[in-house]
């Protein structure tokens, strides 16, 4: 009797095993009949978001709508992945939103590491970065930098808007809406999309961690 159970713990753990493994497999991109591509997950879900061959370089934003309504200045914090370009809003370990972020051209690269948001201000404009005019107020420079391009006599300057600013560096790396590449293009500043920025504003604070890798 003692072999037989011997025998049996041996030979059941294995199926155990086996039969969990099964139970946690997710399951793997198909295709149907004609060959097109069948997402597995549920629609609506973050697996199904991130299956999508659209992604990671589509312009749509996932939420978690049952955690976004959790989610507070206290118990969040921020991901950019600049691999993907995308920023995750983020409660503990589990994403509460995925959204396109456009980073640092080259040249002008994002800094990479941890930090903490060192300000926050709705109506932000950029004192280094944007558009020159002349006398006549035609633009004469739509990229100007106030350290590099001169402003003609008569003429003046207007700073790129960085509305919902929310600042990083003290040498004027933010996170703010501004038009999203899906490509990094930016002078080192994360831009975001309107649809996403004032929702992740909201739900941080000064000293709200800040993760760019």
């Amino acid at each position: 009797m003692k072999a037989i159970r011997h025998f049996l713990k041996f030979a059941v753990l294995p199926l155990a095993l086996l039969l969990a493994n099964c139970a946690t497999k997710k399951p793997l991109p198909t295709t149907d009949a004609n060959g097109k591509f069948v997402n597995p997950y549920p629609v609506g879900t973050y697996q199904h978001f991130t299956t999508e061959p659209s992604y990671p370089k589509t312009y749509k934003v996932w939420k978690n709508k049952e955690l976004l309504g959790r989610t507070t200045p206290e118990n969040s914090h921020v991901r950019i992945d600049l691999a993907t370009q995308r920023g995750l809003l983020m409660n503990g370990d589990e994403i509460v939103m995925d959204y396109p972020i456009c980073s640092g051209r080259k040249g002008r690269e994002t800094p990479t590491g941890e930090f903490i948001i060192l300000e926050k201000v709705v109506e932000k404009r950029s004192n280094r970065y944007g558009r020159i005019y002349d006398a006549t107020d035609d633009c004469v420079n739509s990229d100007a930098d106030t350290t590099k391009d001169a402003i003609p006599e008569g003429g003046r300057f207007e700073g790129a808007s960085m509305r919902y600013w929310m600042r990083l560096t003290n040498d004027g790396v933010g996170h703010h809406i501004a038009p999203v590449r899906r490509y990094p293009a930016s002078h080192a500043c994360i831009r975001g999309p309107g649809s996403a920025i004032p929702i992740v504003y909201s739900k941080v604070r000064l000293g709200t961690k800040v993760l760019v890798e």
